[in-house]
């Protein structure tokens, strides 16, 4: 909650978050109708009606006060982490039993367990998730998965202990339960039996003994309610026209892209310098993209060919991979939802207790074969956990509004877009000289691109300049822009620069051009 104390100042950016609770009428009402629609209306091209009703509870108490919304996703997010705690113990039961059970080491342990959550929870890459309105649906499916999860292996605790005993317990139950509304909050949730399966193979160690069929069984229902999502999911998408076929982006370009962005995410989970808030899929791509679609490769036959000598190594890696699968290029959703920091949010859980882990193993054989370096390894924790709270400080500016958040964006990588949409935030915001500045850059760096002129970007400069009552080069934008594309706002609003220098008989002409009435300025294709 401290370390995400900033992001109750931040208000709603112009991504999704319009869609999902400002000009959301639906949420505005806790009624049987509000049920009806949340589970039969797509939110942002998705069905989530966990998520869906969470917005409406919060206008409840908040209205579009943005402080509320932003104080739910931290109050999720800190369960999380403390979930972590809970079931990095539950884990480490079964493959640091010495450590847990060594009253000597009682601290030390405690201090693990209290690394892994802090790992998980103030780790930059969480920023997404926790600091955007919008990204309520990864703290919910999130925070679910994880209680799926946490019942799951106190069902599988019980089940090994008492082999004989038939049926399934309160926590199955639980867990087959916590495992729907994750879908229902996020549909990416789907993922949850799989990374059960890895677990029943390590550590818990189940498949080992002969068991794989009656674990399978068990399994039966959750891969009937993923089947049911996925089918719901594919065609939602579908008729929101989300999905790209293979001919938009081939196999291999998605496998190349899907190899760099695991690449980036293992990078950013050791070394979390440079997460932007936008990423986009360049149209042509990188030889950088193979080589490192080709690392990650070679990293999965490593953990593939030492599966004996290091289990955990193998099962550290499939649930980190796994719950990434449907967000990967694999499965393509757009050019600008290739790689996002948010979908680490479930694939870091299992790293961040595993590092943990690795720590306390390696603090425990220090004491003994080296007593003098010790303390090497809470020193190495403490700074590595002092890094990550001081960029997870600095990235929660970057979601403090919409043009902090193309701030952050031109600061990692200029993009032209990057410049357009800041510019029409600091247009809407009164910054007119700013703004045309930012749409200067974004003409220049599309002409630098060898993009033909777009008559938007010359005619809201030449808007921003009106404003700033520079009119003269306000009328040679709109002239540009009307030669490209004569739209009737371009008219009207060039009439009013030119009435402005009182050139009232060329603004009249306008004007008749324009047509009657006053005409908005606004995005025309």
């Amino acid at each position: 909650m401290l370390a995400y104390i900033r992001a109750l100042s931040c208000d709603f950016i112009f991504f999704d978050d319009p869609d999902y609770v400002q000009h959301n009428l639906h949420i505005r009402q806790l009624n049987n109708e509000l049920l009806r629609t949340a589970f039969t209306r797509p939110l942002a091209g998705y069905l989530i009606p966990v998520t869906f009703i969470s917005y409406a509870v919060d206008y409840y108490f908040w209205q579009l006060n943005p402080f509320g919304y932003h104080l739910t996703n931290m109050l999720f997010h800190s369960v999380n982490a403390g979930l972590v705690v809970i079931i990095a113990d539950t884990l480490f039961a079964y493959c640091l039993t010495d450590l847990r059970e060594d009253p000597s080491s009682r601290r030390v342990y405690l201090a693990l367990l209290l690394a892994a959550g802090l790992f998980f929870g103030i780790h930059p890459l969480r920023v997404e998730s926790v600091a955007w309105v919008s990204g309520r649906k990864d703290v919910l499916y999130g925070m679910f998965s994880l209680g799926s999860i946490l019942f799951y292996l106190r069902y599988a605790h019980r089940r090994d202990r008492n082999p004989n005993e038939k049926g399934f317990s309160l926590h199955y139950l639980l867990s087959l339960f916590c495992y729907l509304l994750a879908m229902l909050s996020k549909p990416v949730g789907v993922v949850v039996p799989a990374m059960l399966l890895v677990m029943d193979w390590y550590p818990l160690r189940t498949l080992r003994r002969g068991m794989i069929i009656p674990l399978l069984v068990e399994k039966i229902p959750f891969f009937v309610m993923a089947g049911i999502m996925s089918a719901l999911t594919i065609v939602t998408a579908a008729n929101e026209e989300l999905l790209y076929s293979v001919s938009d982006t081939p196999i291999l370009v998605r496998i190349v892209v899907s190899g760099n962005a695991v690449f980036e995410y293992c990078r950013l989970l050791l070394w979390p310098v440079g997460i932007s808030t936008y990423h986009v899929l360049a149209k042509a791509i990188p030889y950088s993209y193979v080589a490192k679609c080709s690392a990650v490769l070679a990293c999965t036959g490593y953990f593939i060919y030492s599966v004996k000598k290091r289990p955990w190594l193998f099962a550290t890696w499939s649930a980190f991979i796994l719950p990434l699968l449907p967000v990967l290029a694999l499965i393509q959703q757009g050019p600008d939802a290739a790689f996002a920091a948010r979908y680490t949010y479930l694939p870091a859980v299992i790293p961040s207790i595993a590092v943990a882990g690795i720590l306390g193993a390696a603090n425990r054989n220090m004491r003994v074969s080296r007593p003098g370096f010790r303390q090497l390894v809470p020193v190495i924790v403490i700074a590595a956990l002092i890094m990550q709270l001081c960029i997870t400080y600095k990235l929660i500016g970057a979601w403090k509004d919409t043009g902090a958040f193309w701030s952050r964006v031109i600061e990692v990588e200029p993009l032209g877009r990057a410049f357009q949409e800041r510019g029409f935030f600091q247009l809407s915001s009164g910054k007119y000289q700013a703004a045309a500045e930012d749409f200067s850059t974004a003409i220049q760096i599309a002409g630098n691109l060898g993009m033909p002129p777009s008559y938007n970007l010359y005619a809201f400069r030449g808007e921003a300049l009106r404003k700033a009552r520079r009119y003269d080069e306000a009328i040679r934008d709109y002239g540009f822009a009307i030669e490209l594309y004569p739209h009737p706002a371009y008219y009207y609003h060039r009439g009013l620069a030119l009435q402005a220098v009182g050139k009232g008989t060329d603004a009249a002409a306008d004007f008749k051009r324009a047509g009657s009435g006053p005409v908005k300025m606004d995005w025309f294709d």
